[in-house]
């Protein structure tokens, strides 16, 4: 007997006759004599139909109520499968993030978790009955909902994936597993096995879709196996495994350990460059202080060397959909940071290249140059880890890109094992 949470996006919950095979998958597992825990989305759109709603009511809307409007997405669903599986037979209750409790950061529309109380949900496991959890919710101190920020249903199942110390966490979707990069764009993208917690998070904060990058941290923080797979096909590798597992690097030996896992590119940046910024000491910090302060994610830095006349030139990435917010704060700091002019391009992407085996192999940087160098793609900045490089392209150039530096390291699969 194993304990498993199983995890369905809104893609798989999206309408009665899905979340009728949503619950053939639960019952499946329930038979095997698994203990079984479930997280759901909202139907695919319904967040962002309560969203707008919530706009159209106030564009300052309290963002306290706001989490009270879209946590109710989850809250329809869950109740729905519960229904499902109980007429399949099988013993299910849903419960809300209230009711477990999720104990969670006071920071409405972005809390975090802090602690999931487990004794109910152990004691209702225990006597067979399969727990179904709405995703993306939780209670803060003062008993008021929170909702865990876009995409929070996957940090849901992780979380209560390690407070109920399961055997794996399942997050089904609407892709196999994680490929080598997206198969939209290379049809001869490979799926992985396995991919390492650290290789997942980089992939998934360079733009791959497949997971939220706060769960792929806590599963990496607290040790939860995950496994990604399709919630519409059965399908399985030649060594019989079905999805991706996502683990800690002791479990990839070194024949199944390559050099780069995978290519990510991502559209949704934007390039801000501030001319002319006097090269003195804390004039760096009067730019990225208001920035932080503000909540705007910066990415990409790049400063110039100084110019003779003792000023320099810095340039950095932000979230597109920051940038206004981002150049308002500039804006306002002119003075304090003393900059000539202010310009931005929005017509960038950042295509990024990851793999653990960076940290005993050279010339992986230089291979990546080299590739986009022979196809004529400017390169516009570059920022590096220890497992991951990424470069700064326009954005017209990034299908092209992604194509021939898959090539390059040799991730294509054969044509008969295409994706």
């Amino acid at each position: 007997m194993a304990r498993i949470v199983m995890k369905f996006g809104g893609t798989s919950m999206a309408g009665i006759e899905r979340i009728r095979n949503v619950a053939a998958r639960v019952k499946r597992e329930w038979e095997a004599g698994n203990q079984v825990a479930v997280v759901v989305s909202a139907m695919a759109g319904e967040t962002d139909r309560l969203v707008g709603f919530c706009k159209e009511a106030s564009p300052l809307y309290d963002l306290r109520e706001y989490d009270v409007v879209v946590a109710s997405g989850e809250q329809v669903t869950s109740g729905l499968l519960a229904i499902t599986l109980q007429a399949m037979g099988v013993p299910a209750r849903s419960w809300l993030g209230w009711q477990l409790p999720i104990h969670t950061s006071s920071a409405h529309a972005s809390a975090r978790i802090n602690t999931i109380d487990t004794d109910a949900l152990n004691a209702s496991l225990a006597d067979g009955h399969v727990a179904v959890i709405p995703g993306f919710q939780g209670l803060a101190d003062d008993n008021r909902v929170t909702t865990l920020g876009r995409g929070g249903s996957d940090t849901s199942a992780v979380a209560v994936a390690a407070a109920m110390k399961a055997d794996r966490c399942d997050i089904y979707t609407d892709v196999d597993g994680v490929y080598t990069t997206d198969p939209r764009i290379v049809p001869r993208a490979r799926k992985l096995t396995k991919v390492t917690y650290e290789e997942m998070l980089e992939l998934a904060s360079v733009g791959a879709k497949v997971l939220q990058t706060r769960s792929v941290g806590l599963a990496m923080k607290e040790g939860v196996r995950v496994r990604v797979l399709s919630s519409f096909e059965d399908t399985h590798d030649d060594d019989g495994h079905r999805g991706t597992l996502i683990v800690g690097e002791e479990e990839i030996n070194d024949v199944e350990r390559q050099l780069i896992t995978g290519i990510a590119a991502d559209k949704n940046e934007a390039k801000v460059t501030l001319t002319n910024v006097p090269d003195r000491p804390g004039a760096v910090a009067h730019i990225f202080g208001p920035l932080a302060e503000g909540g705007i994610n910066v990415d990409m830095i790049v400063q110039n060397v100084a110019h003779a006349t003792g000023s320099t030139d810095v340039t950095f990435t932000v979230p597109r959909a920051e940038l206004a917010r981002a150049l308002d704060l500039l804006q306002k700091a002119k003075a304090p940071i003393g900059y000539d002019a202010l310009i931005h391009d929005t017509k960038i992407a950042k295509v990024s290249v990851v793999g653990v085996g960076m940290r005993s192999h050279a010339g992986v940087a230089a291979t990546m140059f080299d590739t986009l160098g022979e196809r004529r793609i400017n390169i516009l900045a570059i920022t590096t880890s220890e497992i991951k490089v990424s470069v700064l392209i326009h954005e017209d150039e990034t299908e092209l890109a992604v194509r021939v530096l898959h090539t390059a390291y040799g991730l294509d699969a054969p044509e008969d094992e295409a994706a």
